[in-house]
């Protein structure tokens, strides 16, 4: 039976993506040699490393200035990395919390200097964005999280600030058309919307680092990983590689114009349905409904016996809802099918028939 992923992460990627990877760590370039066994210093992995940083710059229309990297961590590291290289000893920096993740963001940054939380949408379990906030002066930076996975929302439009403006966009990155240049500092962790768990993407503009009056050991130094072209250490051979396949697959496609258009019309499909089926509730405020993870819960907590039976019995996988909101979640990433989210529509319809 065919699987419908609407996991949040890992995430779901493309097949034509997962069949090349395959073949790579079999029999990479015809080396006759895996992908995951030969060195990252040769010349085969540089230019998938090369490539990959390419891709990134002209997926997201990059100007020169901006360095591409592709780290290890996740983006819980990138929380504390992010403040050890922008917040100046005794500075101060600005967090708007719209959830888990910035949360964390935020516990991480408070190691460092003084943080203020300018807005926060806590007092509604974070179901929306806040708006009408005023941005303090005097930050280093201001950090915001572009999408939540957990809540189901996602900001239409950015703080506008003086100070450097940092986003983590683990969860929506490459999913629509945004002016990417507002951003001094954008970091993602792969495995939510680019490719498998294990590396980091981080974009960082190069004038802005080296500031702090700090000294920053030199694994958690972005200027140690521009330097030495994200390969400091190690990387992470295996999901550069993915991602970098993906990126392409992107690109194939008619890049983030094209993607937006089908996430638009996937996002429209599911919350069409919730809006006009009595049995479901949206649970983010309808203007800051995020087109990547849609959360909805049962009207009636009775019938999650019955619809539970139905998803599961058409392959629908990864839709339980986080257990800090409970109900349902719908993980509708780049790859996923328009199809798989008609199934999933179908199977709503097939409950209210059945209630």
């Amino acid at each position: 039976m065919k699987k419908h992923n609407f996991s949040a992460g890992p995430c779901i990627l493309p097949q034509e993506v997962l069949k090349k990877a395959a073949d790579a760590v079999i029999n990479f370039n015809g080396l006759n040699l895996s992908l995951i066994e030969i060195s990252h210093r040769s010349k085969e992995f540089v230019e998938v490393m090369e490539n990959a940083r390419s891709l990134v710059k002209e997926l997201l229309n990059l100007p020169e200035g901006y360095s591409v990297l592709f780290l290890q961590g996740g983006a819980s590291l990138e929380f504390l990395m992010t403040a050890y290289n922008l917040m100046k000893v005794d500075g101060k920096a600005g967090y708007i919390d719209t959830g888990a993740w910035s949360s964390k963001a935020i516990k991480e940054a408070k190691l460092f200097g003084d943080v203020e939380v300018f807005a926060s949408s806590k007092d509604k379990t974070f179901n929306y964005i806040p708006k009408n906030y005023s941005v303090p002066s005097g930050l280093d930076y201001v950090h915001v999280t572009s999408n939540n996975t957990i809540y189901g929302t996602q900001f239409k439009e950015f703080p506008k600030t003086d100070s450097l403006l940092v986003c983590d966009m683990s969860s929506d990155i490459f999913s629509r058309q945004l002016d990417f240049t507002q951003f001094d500092l954008i970091y993602a962790g792969a495995q939510k919307n680019m490719g498998p768990a294990g590396t980091t993407l981080v974009i960082v503009k190069d004038e802005i680092l080296g500031k702090t009056g700090r000294t920053i050991p030199a694994m958690l130094d972005y200027q140690s990983h521009i330097k030495s072209d994200s390969m400091f250490n190690t990387p992470a051979v295996f999901p550069v590689y993915v991602s970098m396949l993906t990126l392409q697959w992107l690109k194939d496609l008619g890049g983030i114009p094209a993607i937006e258009k089908l996430n638009e019309a996937k996002a429209a499909i599911l919350y069409a349905e919730i809006d006009r089926n009595p049995l479901f509730n949206g649970f983010a405020e309808k203007e800051d409904r995020s087109l990547m993870n849609v959360t909805f819960t049962l009207a009636n907590e009775d019938h999650k016996e019955a619809f539970d039976k139905l998803w599961n019995a058409v392959g629908i996988s990864g839709i339980k809802g986080h257990r800090s909101v409970g109900g349902y979640r719908a993980s509708i990433y780049n790859a996923m099918p328009i199809e798989s989210v008609q199934v999933l529509v179908d199977v709503m319809q097939q409950l209210e028939k059945e209630i």
